[in-house]
């Protein structure tokens, strides 16, 4: 693209490809192209796309499909789709006549040429630590995605962080595959791993939350945890996905090694960290998941009592081990039961958030009225809803009036 030329963005998929996406925009607005403040209008659209799931890969085609039809309407000159879609399936660009670049997911380190741009706002920012993945769960194809797990130089994450606090933001959510898997390329020439980092993060001066996002089970170290304990930048929330807690649909996903970890997750993590928030998310209808093995892990939630809970039915991925097993429950099943599991969660989730009535917390504000607690993670939980609008990228003390779904009203005090 062309200095003086305007771009305007379609980011799909999770926090992590959205960086991607954040990156890619800031070095060419550093090259002199610019931000179309028209998201229907600009030189080039980039389409930025997610191909995890089913779901996931019809949302690319029709937004793809939607770029085209605005370049045939004279909206855009340029159509360029980037990411995880056209990674999984280069060839696939004969489907989409008229998208002029078709490009998959960075094989090496893009580093931010604007290390303070974010698209989230001013008051909390992602920070990518990692790339790809070493798990091979046999229902996922991030890995023929993403490739392999690769750790991001220590010091060029450490350039970010301090650019990030520096601008205002106030809470770094750090995103990876499993962040807990920081360094291990360099375990035995003693290199740095996620603590490190952490405690690195730690010696930036200001006021900001350190939010640590996906943990797989088995990876989780008494060390982290220990920093979450001492930090005082650290927030005391775990999201770590289960997926499942029956050792047989265990061992089928080939996540064999976090089976005792998963039976335990909840009860070990609030008995090392007090007032840890837990969320995890669950895949119902995966191969050899049965009534009474789903009837096992539908307990199994209900004694772990997570605070915040996402559940999905499974979709069989090409290319993946688990597409070829036999024993999957039909879809209907697999979606019924995942209205059994988000069912029993809201209920587990309005005990909860009644005990929370009258309380304060201390919390961001992340928009105009409205700031997340401690509790609550980016995008995936609720909010709090002010009753004044105290200025963006503040921490402020709220007492919870009401809940609202899965969202709060809550007084400034």
């Amino acid at each position: 693209m062309k200095k003086g030329e305007s771009i305007a963005l379609v980011s799909l998929g999770c926090a992590k490809n959205a960086v991607d996406l954040q990156v890619m925009a800031g070095n060419l607005m550093k090259k002199g192209c610019t931000l179309s403040t028209d998201p229907d209008r600009a030189d080039t659209v980039i389409v930025n796309t997610c191909a995890f799931i089913a779901s996931a890969r019809e949302e690319a085609e029709a937004e793809i499909t939607r770029a085209i039809s605005l370049k045939r309407a004279g909206n855009y000159s340029k159509v360029v789709v980037t990411g995880c879609y056209p990674q999984r399936y280069p060839k696939a660009v004969a489907k989409f006549p008229g998208v002029d670049v078709w490009q998959g997911v960075p094989q090496d380190w893009i580093e931010p040429k604007i290390p303070a741009l974010r698209f989230t706002g001013k008051a909390f920012a992602y920070l990518k630590i990692a790339e790809g993945c070493a798990h091979r769960c046999s229902y996922c194809a991030i890995p023929s995605i993403r490739g392999k797990f690769r750790s991001r130089p220590l010091d060029a994450i450490m350039k970010e962080a301090r650019e990030l606090v520096k601008s205002g933001c106030r809470e770094l959510n750090i995103v990876a595959q499993d962040p807990m898997l920081y360094g291990m390329e360099w375990k035995k020439s003693g290199g740095p791993n996620l603590v490190t980092l952490l405690r690195k993060l730690d010696t930036i001066k200001g006021d900001f939350w350190v939010r640590v996002l996906y943990s797989y089970p088995s990876e989780i170290s008494e060390e982290f945890l220990a920093w979450m304990l001492t930090s005082r930048h650290a927030v005391r929330y775990i999201d770590v996905p289960l997926q499942h807690t029956d050792p047989d649909v265990l061992a089928k996903m080939n996540r064999r090694g976090a089976i005792e970890a998963t039976r335990s997750a909840a009860e070990v993590l609030r008995a090392i960290v007090p007032g840890v928030t837990l969320r995890t998310t669950i895949m119902t209808g995966f191969p050899g998941e049965t009534d009474v093995r789903f009837r096992r892990m539908l307990a199994d939630l209900a004694r772990m009592q997570f605070d915040h809970l996402g559940a999905f039915a499974y979709s069989p991925e090409d290319g993946t081990k688990g597409a070829k097993m036999k024993g999957r429950p039909s879809r209907k099943v697999a979606e019924m039961r995942e209205k059994l599991v988000m069912d029993q969660a809201a209920a587990l989730w309005k005990v909860k958030a009644r005990r929370m009535i009258g309380d304060t917390f201390r919390a961001l504000v992340v928009a105009p009225g409205v700031a997340r607690m401690e509790s609550q993670a980016p995008d995936v939980d609720g909010v709090v809803y002010l009753d004044s609008t105290p200025p963006v990228g503040e921490f402020v003390n709220v007492k919870l009036s009401k809940v609202r779904g899965f969202d709060f009203d809550a007084k400034v005090v």
